[in-house]
């Protein structure tokens, strides 16, 4: 399924490229500006399973899109201009803001020397346990526990214990019906169901924060940097919608006040984990406001308007898909072309 949808976008992005589409569109279909969503930014490992690879991209794409979207007339603006021109509700010219979930020490290393040469401001979303290296990164335990294994033990249903993930073809099939079936349900029993599969793999469950997280030493240097802003997400990456009011509640409080501790500065700004209509709603934004964030971002696609200056804290953000390192891609992106299609399919379909 992920296969025949990344072609689909990829056959989109190409046509409203082939066709200029993009640019007689974007007058219409372009908000005041854009934040844009990255996780890591490294070069490409060259594995043949890489069901995680949608969250990465490499540093000469990165570079590329920033120096397309130069040509294409962007501001490379902080969070709180994003934010004063979305209140002010005009922009002389569309504006774009770099953010980065999680603290990856490959932002520092791969995408800070970008940013510093394109001069682009971008907000680095910590969650706390990551950096205190205490903390499971259950997606990257189960695509370890699917790349080790032959056949995984499971319960996904009446009579299905075994999958089969021997070829790189099964992997791939293993981990849609694992990852879609888990994310439908508990988060406590994905956390449960991933845990088990990585330690009957001798998957290191805390080594993927350890190995891949800035600690706070990281983290304090980082934050000293003129273009760097530190924002929370949360303590250890949940959904939040799938919890009480009373673990999501804390899950952001105490997530703001430990980097307030580590780092000095009490951060103002917020990111929901996985950020999809699953995992953050209305409870969530509220919960932001109440903790006094001035904004929150989710993973929603779409560009900033005036509008969103009474929805503050449920941001849209465009995600930089590593699926899709490829001009075609970034103008679409940044035209919202696409996003306006999808707005539009929508409307269709209410009215079927």
């Amino acid at each position: 399924m992920g296969g025949w949808r990344n072609r689909t976008f990829q056959a989109v992005f190409d046509a409203l490229d082939r066709t200029g589409a993009n640019a007689r569109l974007a007058r219409r279909t372009r908000g005041l500006g854009v934040i844009l969503t990255l996780h890591h930014v490294r070069p490409f490992s060259g594995e043949s399973f890489a069901p995680n690879r949608l969250l990465e991209v490499e540093p000469d794409f990165l570079d590329a899109t920033l120096t397309r979207a130069r040509e294409l007339g962007f501001d490379f603006v902080t969070l709180d201009e994003a934010v004063r021109r979305v209140k002010a509700g005009r922009s002389e010219r569309p504006f774009l803001h770099l953010t980065f979930d999680d603290g990856y020490r490959d932002v520092r290393d791969f995408a800070l020397p970008i940013l510093e040469r394109h001069g682009a401001p971008a907000t680095l979303y910590i969650a706390s346990a990551f950096a205190d290296g205490e903390a499971e990164l259950w997606w990257l335990s189960l695509e370890e526990a699917i790349r080790r294994a032959d056949v995984l033990n499971l319960d996904l249903g009446p009579e299905e214990r075994f999958v089969a993930c021997q070829s790189t073809a099964e992997k791939y099939e293993a981990w849609g019906r694992i990852y879609w079936t888990l994310r439908a349900g508990p988060e406590e029993r994905l956390r449960d169901e991933v845990r088990e599969l990585a330690l009957a793999n001798g998957v290191d469950i805390l080594g993927f924060a350890r190995k891949l997280c800035m600690r706070w030493d990281e983290l304090a240097e980082v934050a000293r940097h003129p273009l760097i802003e530190i924002g929370a997400h949360t303590v250890t990456h949940p959904m939040l919608s799938k919890h009480s009011e009373a673990v999501a509640r804390a899950e952001m409080a105490d997530s703001r006040d430990a980097i307030a501790r580590r780092l000095g500065t009490r951060p103002r700004h917020f990111a929901y984990p996985v950020g999809d209509p699953s995992a953050a709603g209305e409870r969530e934004y509220e919960l932001a406001r109440e903790l006094g964030f001035e904004t929150a971002v989710t993973t929603r696609p779409g560009h900033l308007t005036a509008g969103h200056a009474q929805a503050l804290h449920a941001l849209p953000r465009v995600s930089l898909n590593g699926h899709f390192q490829n001009r075609a891609a970034v103008d679409a992106l940044l035209s919202g072309a696409p996003f306006a299609m999808i707005d539009l399919a929508k409307r269709v379909l209410r009215r079927a």
